[in-house]
């Protein structure tokens, strides 16, 4: 039988955060214990926590969209769904790589910068990967660089992991140099990420990289990523692309970006 938490969100007048600060407690066998939203090494030590946190009460629907998204555009240009040889940046405990798996992909590719994430896909998704490497994508070894190469990847698949200090835009562009030219892009971003007003590096980052000469943009949509702990929607962009050329190097200072 699957494990159900005891949940509970802090008290209405507190919750004025960031979307990386907010936090809630998990109570087990009569413990409290406080956890960020984006403690995700404690969330996923506890099977289930993340899906009944995120996916039943607070409805995330992103993994669902953005494949439904990407499975469309590959049907608009008549290409095959099953060709695909996809990394997954920030695959967590599997939830984009099943949805994935559902459509049928050539290969799979999981990976994320905590160890925790990998324990928990294989104990949660046992038979979704085909590899999944623990890895800093600003800082990628020899080793595990030659062997995403040798995946031939085709597509890039980040969902609910960029932007808040998950994914540096840093790590996701050189992921998406393992991505042949003609592959796709498939993520998703924080409304406000689109933003003139938004000046973060990351923001200027993702608007530079979607208009830019490297991208082919085929879908842009502005959807319900998922409710707050008050109830209110919070609106994502689900973006999907082909890549049309390799990002040079030196992007992010050929555009101002200091990271």
């Amino acid at each position: 039988m699957k494990k159900r938490y005891h949940i509970q969100f802090p008290a209405q007048g507190s919750h004025q955060l960031g979307q990386d600060e907010v936090f809630f407690t998990v109570i087990e066998d009569g413990k409290s214990t406080q956890l960020r939203f984006h403690d995700y090494d404690e969330i996923y030590l506890r099977p289930g926590l993340y899906e009944q946190l995120f996916y039943e009460r607070l409805k995330c629907s992103s993994p669902q969209r953005v494949g439904t998204i990407l499975k469309e555009a590959l049907d608009e240009v008549g290409e095959i769904f099953t060709e695909l040889r996809v990394l997954d940046l920030g695959a967590g405990n599997g939830i984009m790589g099943e949805v994935l798996n559902t459509y049928g992909v050539a290969r799979l590719i999981g990976a994320d910068i905590i160890p925790e994430a990998k324990q928990a896909s294989y104990r949660d998704r046992p038979d979704v990967y085909d590899e999944y490497y623990v890895a800093d994508f600003t800082n990628l070894d020899e080793n595990t660089t030659n062997e995403l190469e040798d995946w031939s990847l085709n597509c890039l698949a980040t969902v609910a992991a960029l932007g808040f200090g998950d994914i540096p835009a840093e790590a996701f562009l050189n992921a998406l140099h393992f991505v042949e030219e003609d592959g796709w892009v498939a993520f998703n971003i924080r409304d406000s990420f689109l933003e003139e007003s938004d000046k973060s590096g990351f923001s200027r980052m993702i608007r530079h990289l979607i208009w830019s000469e490297y991208l082919d943009l085929f879908h842009l949509e502005k959807y319900r990523h998922r409710l707050s702990m008050e109830g209110i929607p919070l609106y994502y962009y689900a973006v999907v692309a082909r890549k049309t050329a390799a990002i040079p190097k030196d992007f992010l200072k050929t555009h101002g970006i200091d990271l």
